[in-house]
């Protein structure tokens, strides 16, 4: 029970929704986070250390940038959850202006490195 709470616990802040969002498809810097939701990287930080701890994503450093994507699906019920907020997310109004924002900015965005 404690488990299926702190997976409900972990969605119910609208920034970590639009974080699981630009994480569906890919694996993200933080930098890409901080530009598309246009938040400091403290609080983008804080949002992506609570869905780590909540089994929602985890991070792989590479020089001084993390990068965060989705964890494995470790079980029934998170996949069956994972499937709904993909169907969910990207047609809410904020969802929709994120994915734009992220199309745009990958494109005007120099190569792969973060800056």
């Amino acid at each position: 029970m404690e488990y299926i709470a702190q997976l409900f616990k972990a969605l119910a802040e609208p920034v970590r929704l639009r974080i699981l969002l630009l994480l569906l498809d890919k694996k993200r810097c933080v930098c890409d986070l901080m530009a598309v939701l246009d938040l400091p990287q403290s609080t983008i930080s804080r949002h992506l250390a609570y869905l780590k701890n909540a089994g929602w994503i985890k991070g792989e450093r590479r020089g001084v940038w993390m990068y965060y994507q989705l964890t494995e699906q470790t079980d029934a019920f998170q996949d069956q959850l994972r499937r709904i907020l993909a169907a969910a997310l990207p047609h809410t109004e904020q969802g929709a202006v994120d994915v734009q924002r992220m199309r745009s900015y990958l494109l005007e965005k120099k190569g792969n490195a973060c800056q």
